[in-house]
């Protein structure tokens, strides 16, 4: 049985080699995991960075349980603001390169880093240190690239409540694995962005038009997109400010990393370290309505 992201890129092959342009029509996705299936959840503490990586994935059984010998991953961390690591705008370089390392220790054939960023991308990839992080990994077959304009293409949103249509960019729907690495920040719109609007950074189009219907835009976004595992970077958080922050005592240093492969629950439980509860952000909610992840922190099992 082809599992989701194969069958996503069968349909993107075939519409190619029928000369479709532009679009897949009826693209009839498998279904999500439900609320209730796989719905774990590995929270770690602690100062050392790569360390916290390892155990963090650890606890979920390993890399080895979400890339196989010989796939494509691709990596999507946060690289979307010309601000440096300690104002905790973007994901931090060393979540980012631990887990490429991670996809490499697993067997990943490449492994590929990117993200549409809202500054200037050069300057976002520097200013981060996620350019620097993946390079001194030093792997011909980990790379962080600059996202091709000439890569995004329309796709029905099947059953959209918010978007019918959208662009999306080929090479993450067409990796056989996307490991999604948001950091955890307030939000001036949504209130907060974590995992599910991490995934704005692998679309095209107007994304400012997706604040008007943020909730059902976001949910409509992830049921096209599939995370395999979403890890969150709560080492620093942005509690007020957001996205983009700019200042020290915004920040809040919490050492936390939270992991599941399913992308609501991740959320869920990084919602609590700002004092919410899940159901109070309505991206949360309407991703759990859409079957894409458990927002019960009592129904989910703790690893």
């Amino acid at each position: 049985m082809l599992g989701r992201r194969q069958f996503i890129r069968q349909c993107l092959h075939t519409a190619c080699a029928a000369g479709v342009a532009g679009s897949v029509p009826q693209l009839l996705l498998p279904p999500v995991a439900s609320a209730a299936q796989d719905a774990v959840l590995a929270v770690r503490v602690g100062e050392d960075i790569p360390q916290l990586v390892r155990q963090t994935v650890a606890a979920l059984g390993g890399m080895k349980n979400f890339v196989k010998p010989d796939e494509t991953v691709v990596v999507k961390p946060n690289i979307g603001w010309d601000r440096p690591v300690e104002m905790a705008a973007n994901t931090h370089p060393l979540v980012v390169q631990t887990v490429v390392l991670l996809c490499l220790e697993a067997g990943a054939k490449k492994v590929q880093v990117f993200d549409r960023t809202c500054n200037d991308p050069r300057r976002c990839y520097v200013s981060s240190g996620i350019q620097q992080a993946v390079k001194a990994i030093d792997s011909t077959k980990a790379e962080i690239v600059h996202m091709d304009r000439r890569a995004y293409r329309d796709l029905d949103v099947p059953g959209g409540k918010a978007l019918s249509r959208w662009s999306f960019y080929l090479p993450a729907l067409e990796a056989d694995r996307l490991i999604n690495l948001p950091i955890a920040k307030h939000h001036s719109i949504s209130t907060l962005t974590l995992g599910m609007k991490n995934l704005m950074g692998v679309i095209g189009g107007n994304r400012g038009m997706l604040h008007r219907k943020i909730a059902e835009s976001m949910a409509d976004i992830n049921a096209v997109i599939h995370s395999d595992l979403t890890l969150i970077d709560a080492t620093r958080i942005l509690v007020a400010n957001g996205p983009q922050g700019g200042r020290l005592e915004d920040v809040e240093v919490r050492n936390t990393l939270i992991a599941s492969p399913q992308i609501v629950t991740a959320d869920a439980y990084a919602a609590t370290l700002f004092g919410y509860q899940p159901q109070q952000i309505e991206t949360i909610l309407a991703g759990h309505h859409r079957g894409l992840g458990e927002i019960d922190l009592a129904k989910v099992k703790r690893l």
